[in-house]
């Protein structure tokens, strides 16, 4: 056994060629259902010398008893696949490909380099334009139906008439709204007088002293304040030096006494 990440070359050295063949899906589908009871089918390969050209004539025939497709969707489908399926021949087209495979215990081995390509095609016949419509029908099918329920259903979350956080949103628009703005100069002397009383606020204090909105307020603290974002004040406004016209008061005060 390789190592993990180890390849087993034992395939090139055999010089090993194998075919890359397209298969329609319905086809690997019937295939999975004869897994460990034998053959699939049986294929022919007719002018050999001409396999290199691409005009060899290769047909695989499926087994009759793996035909019977048992369902399509929900229910079901009551066809036949159908048994003959021609190759179209490709040339390789001077890529290097090459088949890999890999066990349960992460060996990789290298089956062979691929000598030919081809698709496996239906061939026309009743049962493959059945097949064909059904499958037509299936895509067409809406992937969400509309159903009438006889009893509510309980095992789920209840739809309700609006989520908290919303009714939270309108209840802050409202107050919002209330808040007519005032003239500049009635939110300027508001915010003087308060700023005599405490150099530090912060917005939420400031809103409850103006009855302004917070957007239009902070506007109006942008020209005459600074807010703080660090420090003993972290997230207060204060007067800028220019507008502190108490701290003269106090510098007054102080040199009147002594």
């Amino acid at each position: 056994m390789s190592e993990k990440g180890e390849v087993d070359l034992t395939g090139a050295k055999q010089n090993t060629g194998v075919w890359l063949v397209k298969v329609p899906k319905y086809l690997s589908q019937q295939w999975a259902k004869a897994s460990g009871r034998g053959e699939v089918g049986k294929l022919r390969i007719g002018k050999y010398v001409e396999l290199s050209r691409g005009k060899a004539e290769v047909e695989f025939t499926l087994n009759e008893d793996l035909t019977m497709i048992d369902s399509l969707g929900d229910k079901p489908s009551g066809v036949q696949a159908p048994r003959d399926h021609p190759f179209t021949m490709q040339t390789v087209g001077g890529q290097t490909l090459a088949v890999f495979t890999e066990t349960q215990s992460e060996r990789i081995s290298l089956e062979g380099l691929v000598v030919q390509r081809a698709e496996c095609r239906p061939a026309v016949s009743e049962n493959y334009m059945k097949l064909k419509r059904l499958q037509i029908e299936e895509l067409s099918k809406p992937v969400r139906l509309s159903q009438q329920l006889e009893k509510a259903v309980t095992t789920n979350y209840k739809p309700v008439a609006n989520h908290s956080y919303n009714l939270e949103y309108d209840r802050k628009k409202k107050e919002e709204g209330k808040r007519a703005r005032v003239d500049k100069q009635q939110v300027l002397d508001m915010l003087f007088s308060a700023f005599e009383k405490h150099q530090y606020y912060n917005i939420k204090d400031l809103v409850d002293i103006t009855k302004q909105p917070v957007s239009y307020l902070k506007e109006i603290l942008r020209d005459i304040g600074i807010y703080n974002v660090k420090g003993t004040h972290k997230n207060t406004w204060e007067l800028k030096p220019e507008y502190r016209h108490y701290q003269g008061g106090e510098e007054e005060e102080k040199e009147t006494d002594d």
